[in-house]
């Protein structure tokens, strides 16, 4: 049976989920999403992912045209229809269909749409021997120009680094603020390990408050490990003695490698070990 995709209430088969040309979504990246994933039936985190969307659309006067009620009972039948167990949840808002021009008064029916699928963000080799990783010369946008905690549908300045990093035989890249600072990663928040205690940028780096950087906070906090966020710098990451990415479809992830430099030995330190083992605990728990 085909993908059964959620578009404004109704489902379709994944062949038929369409959408108007002139949704400004597609025309000018106007709307917001949400990554989410299902652990055995459940989405981990839902309420954070819809607090969150529900946060962005706020913050570019989007009206989402359900409740986050109905949003979440929503998203659990998409995962039943598809009779999906472990599966990754792309929500999307668009603004709806409108003219050519970007004035959002002139648009109508925000699209809520609802895809449940299953996904695998890296090969399980990265998992287990850690990624290589580049600096991206593409910078985050400037706070003052776009909020980096709108999670928006315009996407180009990350897909921009993402392609850098692509260039350079890399599947990720690192992406530094305008003050030349680390932010995160194209699609994942980044930490570090120095002497027993982990270090993550915080908000005001411009970075996306991830739900899987959060948990992980939290995971540190419970296993007694020193957590905080501070400013880091490239040096801070080539010194460090451990460092991994954490996303909601990449789960953590190690890099042993930042700029063709190794990190410490090369090898994926304990305390990452023991945070991908306690991560896969939290959500299968």
């Amino acid at each position: 049976m085909s993908l059964q995709i959620y578009v404004a209430g109704q489902y379709y088969d994944k062949e038929n989920a369409k959408i108007s040309v002139y949704d400004h979504g597609l025309l000018y990246g106007d709307g917001v999403f949400e990554g989410m994933r299902s652990y055995s039936g459940k989405v981990f985190r839902m309420k954070e992912h819809l607090d969150r969307l529900y946060e962005s659309a706020l913050a570019i006067c989007l009206t989402i045209p359900i409740s986050k009620e109905q949003m979440e009972a929503d998203v659990n039948k998409t995962l039943q229809i598809n009779a999906l167990k472990d599966a990754y949840i792309r929500l999307v808002v668009t603004r709806g269909s409108g003219s050519l021009g970007l004035d959002p008064n002139r648009t109508s029916n925000p699209q809520v749409i609802i895809i449940a699928d299953s996904i695998s963000m890296y090969p399980e080799e990265y998992y287990q021997k850690g990624l290589k990783i580049v600096t991206a010369a593409t910078i985050r946008n400037h706070p003052a120009a776009l909020s980096s905690r709108v999670k928006s549908l315009n996407y180009l300045n990350n897909i921009m680094a993402k392609i850098e990093g692509l260039q350079a035989g890399c599947i990720e890249a690192l992406m530094l603020n305008i003050k030349g600072e680390v932010a995160e990663c194209t699609g994942d928040n980044i930490f570090i390990v120095k002497n027993g205690a982990i270090r993550t940028p915080s908000k005001d780096a411009g970075i996306l408050e991830g739900i899987t950087r959060n948990a992980i906070l939290d995971l540190a906090k419970s296993l007694g490990i020193p957590a905080e966020e501070v400013t880091l710098t490239r040096h801070d990451l080539f010194v460090s003695d451990e460092c991994f990415l954490t996303g909601s479809a990449a789960e953590v992830i190690p890099v042993v490698s930042i700029d063709g430099r190794t990190i410490a030995s090369g090898n994926v330190g304990p305390i990452t070990t023991k945070l991908i083992a306690e991560f896969k605990k939290l959500v299968h728990s």
